[in-house]
């Protein structure tokens, strides 16, 4: 039962982070992006993967970091 309670608090806290880097992602911005930087960023804001959206995007982690910011969406851990 403590496990179930605890899931249930992780995934609360995940998708409030989620609905945050929604909320405050420039989607315009996003959205004139080349295909693979747009499908990163969207992978971003849905699941908070700086690590696996790099990789989408085939740019190192910091590179992919400064795209982030430029797009407004938050590191919301």
């Amino acid at each position: 039962m403590v496990q179930r309670t605890l899931r249930g608090k992780w995934e609360k806290l995940e998708e409030e982070a989620r609905r945050i880097r929604e909320s405050e992602a420039d989607w315009e911005f996003i959205e004139r992006q080349p295909p693979k930087i747009k499908a990163a960023l969207k992978y971003y804001v849905k699941e908070g993967d700086l690590y696996v959206a790099s990789r989408i995007a085939s740019l190192k982690i910091e590179e992919f970091n400064e795209l982030r910011k430029k797009a407004g969406i938050p590191n919301v851990a």
